[in-house]
């Protein structure tokens, strides 16, 4: 990718098809060449790959071009994929293809908006990964973008592709657990005492478009612990709150039927690691609903052992749910002061087969499946932007150290004006948010 006048790069390739594609899977679309869905790829370094190898699984996926700053990505790629692959420096001209029909999404948070917003006004549906966004503002134009263009949007929160976790939410529904009035998930990695280390400013690496991967953030020098991947620890570029924190965030809303919160506090810092990130190891974050309930992520980053069986947990006043996408376990709640004895529902256990690639998989056949029906996909991008909007409104409040009253309708902090300039940033130029 080039902010240089464009150009086109074309690499011809007849070797054997990407290792690790082992199987595919059903799909409704049928198996005909003219109902191959043609895609192009833009991040490929590390999720785009993954991605790639999730999405042959689906029989009627066809990968015909592939974009990243960083070119021996793209070159790994061309090289392993059947057919005509072509590689792209600037995704502006891979959209430029009338012959694409889906653009996959999978580079550092930043890019996200622009990229799809470019992507829908080209005429592509599109898969864009979690976090949705960089920012609040983003993701609701985000949304504008796909309703006004009409395109299939979805979100790479992939458990919402989870039959387990849809049986859950219909047991919650239904009201299993009784009135759930706390909602619980964490994030646990001891990164004691050199996290993702300090490096110095260098020479940017060769094959990489440094300018291109910064792209509308402020310039700054190359470090190695920022890219290819430790940007997660960067609050310029991501955070731990919005890498691992909106899946539980998206999964738990989807459970108890929630949209957002009406406040939010949150306490944290960089209390024990010792490295060059810009995020806190340790933080703790609080959702309140106007339902009558909480909704609670710890990111741990200096102690590692669990906190609880799963990734979630769901506390009712009938029973409690332990779950991951593999399996899930409801434990009938004893009652407490001043109460019987009887248990207040039964037992329950349920388990299905899961790997993050099958799963992953499954999510890119549901796209695949809604770009021919043209009906709204599992995560759709509302979807995708709600769930991220609570990655941004826990960073938010420790930021401006406050506890937040928001106000989801207009998007907006209602009792703080520093919080409200958190929403959005300027984009370095050329960049707009179309």
């Amino acid at each position: 990718m080039s902010m240089k006048p464009t150009r086109r790069t074309f690499v011809k390739t007849g070797v054997s098809a990407a290792a690790g594609v082992a199987a595919t899977l059903a799909s409704s679309r049928a198996a005909g060449a003219n109902e191959r869905v043609r895609a192009g790829f833009i991040g490929v370094a590390n999720r785009g790959g993954q991605l790639i190898e999730a999405g042959l699984e689906n029989k009627n996926l066809e990968v015909v071009a592939v974009c990243d700053a960083y070119k021996p990505a793209m070159a790994k790629w061309a090289g392993a994929l059947p057919g005509d692959v072509a590689q792209y420096d600037d995704f502006r001209e891979m959209l430029e293809r009338k012959d694409i029909d889906a653009v996959f999404i999978a580079t550092p948070d930043h890019w996200h908006a622009i990229q799809m917003i470019a992507a829908c006004k080209a005429g592509k549906d599109v898969y864009v990964e979690k976090p949705l966004t960089a920012t609040i503002r983003e993701g609701r134009r985000m949304v504008e973008v796909a309703r006004e263009t009409k395109r299939v949007v979805q979100v790479g929160t992939h458990r919402r592709s989870s039959a387990l976790y849809a049986d859950l939410h219909a047991l919650v529904r239904g009201g299993e657990l009784g009135k759930v009035t706390l909602a619980h998930a964490y994030r646990v990695s001891n990164m004691w005492p050199n996290g993702i280390g300090k490096k110095p400013v260098r020479d940017v690496p060769k094959g990489l478009d440094w300018d291109m991967w910064l792209g509308p953030r402020a310039y700054r020098p190359f470090r190695e612990t920022i890219a290819p991947y430790k940007f997660r620890w960067w609050r310029d570029f991501s955070s731990q709150a919005g890498n691992w924190g909106v899946h539980y965030f998206d999964v738990m809303r989807w459970m108890l039927d929630e949209e957002a919160p009406v406040s939010v506090s949150a306490h944290g810092g960089n209390f024990a690691v010792d490295d060059d990130r810009t995020i806190p190891d340790t933080m703790h974050a609080t959702f309140e609903f106007a339902s009558g309930r909480l909704m609670i992520f710890g990111q741990y980053e200096a102690s590692h052992h669990p906190m609880m069986p799963a990734e979630i947990d769901l506390r009712g006043t009938k029973g409690i749910a332990y779950a991951t996408a593999k399996s899930f376990e409801i434990i009938p709640e004893r009652p407490g002061q001043f109460q019987g004895k009887e248990p207040r529902s039964k037992p329950r256990t349920q388990s299905e087969e899961f790997s993050n690639h099958l799963l992953t998989a499954k999510h890119i056949g549901n796209f695949l499946d809604c770009m021919k029906s043209r009906k709204r996909p599992n995560a759709d991008i509302e979807i995708g932007h709600r769930s991220t909007t609570f990655c941004h409104l826990a960073n938010i409040a420790l930021a401006t150290k406050s506890r937040i009253e928001w106000d989801a309708k207009h998007e907006r902090v209602k009792n703080n004006d520093a919080a409200n300039a958190l929403l959005h940033y300027e984009y370095r130029k050329p960049w707009k948010l179309g």
